[in-house]
């Protein structure tokens, strides 16, 4: 069986082609919005607003737009089963429209094809059925290229059923940012000539983590940059893969302790502090061009947690999805990404009225043939459903789901879906190039 820790191997030190190769992987979000309760409900208060990043040291602070609320929260906290109810209130001086990634089956809540895009000064509400746990991801950037600031993700955590067996469990949101001289940021779809790239950790410029020894930490990592697939590696651990785009997987060591993730993908990990007291390990961030000290694993002079190691933890329990997929039933439908393609458009000129990409029955199983013909790799979402990525032999799955893929140019990949949830669902797809548009298509499942 092949599993996702070859697409990290010889991450460090590697360039793009090997940081893309093999990479099947690429829902919502830390950092300051509140939560309230009214009739045994919870809520979600955000708010679109001007904002900032911590610019150079000693410099003044970078002005972006941000997604927030009253609060000073900086992880937000659900549990399976709540139906969340969720309020945007746009205060920035362009329409926004928020976009949630791994939320299944919830036609209703979904961007373009069901919610428009709210005007400056308006705000909207809407409901999503919490059905599975998982680390999730949201953003304002569908209509987010060109404009004047650029937006940042954020991560909501949805607690299992069942504790998982870790002591501490702990959000890593990597975004980047092309900052130009003078230290203003640009949004992406503008050319970042005479920019330089920065990434910060939970809104940080860099971050240290302190554990105990023999302290076992869940560390949810979430790819939120614009544009940048990127490989964390933790110096001197092993790296145990847990769930990736928000549903669990079986549990496998991360190559060489490195970790692959796509614009947009989520990967929860395991990680025990064995090392002695006292010791500091390097976070390394690779882009594929250089590899970048973002951080630190610290293990404090506190008397260790435990008198030895936990023992190796069991899957995290299942979402639901289907164990086996019919593939020689499935309806095969080839969708070309990147280079110039008539019906995929920008998200600022969807129309409900398009022709879908597809359209499949509710309970059959869906495979997509997806080819870059692009000339850098290109990142694809679906909405609506997670997908398993199929063998080259199309005769079997890799053992994990995802919602994120990113694709080498000239390579097809094949995934594969049960169309379980009828409605009008989202497609996304972008080239890993700052300049290039994010562009949309929809299907129908009925």
């Amino acid at each position: 069986m092949v599993r996702i820790d070859l697409m990290a191997d010889r991450i460090f030190p590697l360039d793009r082609r090997e940081l893309m190769a093999g990479l099947g992987a690429a829902v919502l979000c830390p950092a300051m919005p509140s939560m309230a309760t009214a009739q045994a409900r919870p809520s979600l208060m955000l708010q679109a607003k001007a904002g900032v990043m911590p610019s150079r040291p000693g410099g003044p602070d970078t002005p972006i737009w941000s997604l927030g609320g009253p609060t000073p929260d900086r992880d937000i906290r659900f549990t399976r089963g709540d139906a969340l109810e969720i309020t945007l209130q746009n205060d920035l001086p362009v329409p926004a429209l928020l976009n949630c990634h791994g939320i299944d089956g919830v036609p209703a809540a979904e961007p373009l094809t069901a919610r428009a895009p709210i005007a400056p000064g308006a705000r909207e509400t809407f409901v999503i059925p919490v059905r599975h746990a998982g680390t999730f991801m949201c953003d304002l950037r569908l209509l987010g290229d060109g404009q004047a600031r650029p937006l940042p993700a954020r991560a909501v955590i949805v607690g299992e059923s069942e504790p998982a067996a870790v002591d501490r469990d702990e959000v890593f949101l990597i975004e980047d940012w092309r900052l130009r001289p003078d230290g203003t940021a640009i949004a992406p779809g503008i050319d970042p000539k005479d920019t330089f790239s920065v990434y910060t950790i939970n809104g940080l410029r860099t971050l240290d983590i302190s554990m105990r020894a023999n302290e076992r930490l869940r560390l949810r990592f979430v790819n939120g940059c614009q544009r940048s697939v990127i490989a964390i590696k933790i110096e001197g651990y092993d790296v145990r893969v847990m769930a990736i785009d928000g549903q669990p997987a079986e549990p496998f060591l991360a190559r060489n302790g490195a970790v692959v993730l796509a614009p947009g993908t989520r990967v929860d990990t395991f990680l025990d502090a064995t090392a002695p007291a006292g010791t500091t390990s390097s976070i390394l961030l690779h882009d594929g061009k250089e590899s970048h000290p973002i951080g630190r694993l610290v293990i404090s002079s506190e008397p260790p947690i435990r008198a030895a190691p936990a023992p190796p933890a069991p899957p995290l329990p299942s979402n639901g999805l289907p164990t086996r997929l019919d593939l020689k039933n499935a309806v095969r439908i080839d969708l070309a990404l990147g280079g110039p393609q008539a019906d995929w458009v920008t998200p600022a000129n969807f129309a409900k009225s398009a022709v879908p990409a597809f359209r499949a029955k509710t309970g059959r199983t869906v495979v997509l043939a997806l080819s870059n013909r692009a000339a850098v790799p290109a990142v694809f979402h679906l909405h609506g459903h997670h997908f398993r990525l199929l063998d080259r032999l199309d005769d079997g799955w890799k053992p994990f789901w995802l919602d994120t893929l990113a694709i080498d140019p000239g390579m097809t990949q094949r995934i594969a879906f049960a169309a379980e949830h009828a409605g009008r669902w989202l497609i996304e797809t972008m080239p890993t190039d700052w300049a290039a548009p994010r562009l949309v298509r929809w299907y129908a499942v009925e």
